[in-house]
């Protein structure tokens, strides 16, 4: 029962963790990257096809992109949550890219990229992110799709790129105060399974995570009025675990709320038939979000 409890708290509180880091990613190629250089990537190369690594600020990074480039459609950058890879995401990106130009990639830490040299902050990770876009979608716009860690990410990320991100969409996303949330609500006077619920992810919000990502609460900054869909998991699976459960969900609701400050442009649904993953769960409803947003993202951009 006790691992039922901590691998949905894993899955959920854990790994799509919330707000800044103060520590930089390891390593001097990274700390003195300057992200605005030319990248190394020739303008006039070939679109990446499939799967293959590239390399940003001196490290590896495992992309994957599918679907035939349009001038007037913005590019489709799919982000994994804490703990997964641009692979779980594949069925996701096939179906989208019929009609879209779509890409994922690995974060440092994860899938088939390389590891970080030491703690990575959210500064850190977005170097990376602006590498790995300045590779497959130039200087054209980009919507970000974000689950879980990913959506955390990708909302952070978007209020300081507002040149190149025209649309979010967030997928149970990481709520921004998720640190301070189980803290509270699963105090440290707490026994048995709730206690090393609450230990275990306190000490992954401190960096004790694949991706080495530390982790503090911030608030949340707007991107404008770019289109947003945030959708929220409907089946109440952290209700499972013992006395916090029912505040853990109502907490995770709230935070998902808090998200729409992310733009003028934001709209909440709730994905009834799903559990964290609802691009697994209800694919239909993650293609048809991401669809609406990249539609309207690319009449925005177009000035229609």
């Amino acid at each position: 029962m006790l691992r039922r409890f901590k691998s949905a708290l894993v899955a959920a509180l854990c790994t799509t963790v919330v707000g800044a880091g103060v520590s930089g990613c390891g390593g001097d190629s990274l700390e003195n990257w300057d992200p605005l250089a030319p990248t190394t990537r020739k303008a006039e190369a070939e679109p990446i096809s499939g799967t293959q690594k590239i390399t940003v600020a001196g490290r590896s990074v495992n992309v994957s992109c599918s679907g035939e480039p349009a001038k007037d459609k913005p590019v489709i950058m799919l982000m994994h949550g804490g703990g997964d890879g641009l692979d779980k995401l594949a069925a996701l990106q096939k179906t989208l890219s019929e009609k879209n130009r779509v890409c994922s990639y690995d974060r440092l830490g994860a899938g088939a990229s390389d590891q970080p040299d030491g703690p990575q902050s959210f500064s850190s990770t977005g170097k990376i992110l602006t590498g790995v876009l300045d590779q497959v979608a130039g200087d054209g716009p980009v919507v970000l799709a974000g689950h879980s860690l990913g959506g955390l990410i990708a909302a952070r990320y978007a209020p300081e790129h507002q040149d190149r991100v025209k649309g979010l969409v967030l997928m149970d996303a990481t709520p921004s105060t998720m640190v301070a949330d189980i803290s509270t609500i699963i105090p440290a006077s707490a026994k048995g399974p709730a206690a090393e619920v609450r230990a275990q992810n306190l000490a992954i919000f401190q960096g004790e995570n694949p991706e080495k990502l530390v982790i503090t609460d911030g608030e949340v900054r707007s991107s404008g009025d770019i289109p947003v869909e945030v959708i929220q998991h409907g089946k109440p699976y952290l209700a499972a675990i013992p006395t916090y459960g029912a505040r853990l969900e109502k907490a995770w609701s709230a935070g998902q709320r808090k998200w729409l400050a992310v733009s003028g442009g934001s709209k909440l649904s709730t994905a009834a038939g799903s559990g964290h993953y609802i691009y697994v769960d209800q694919p239909d409803v993650a293609v048809q979000a991401i669809q609406r947003v990249t539609a309207q993202a690319a009449r925005q951009t177009n000035g229609e």
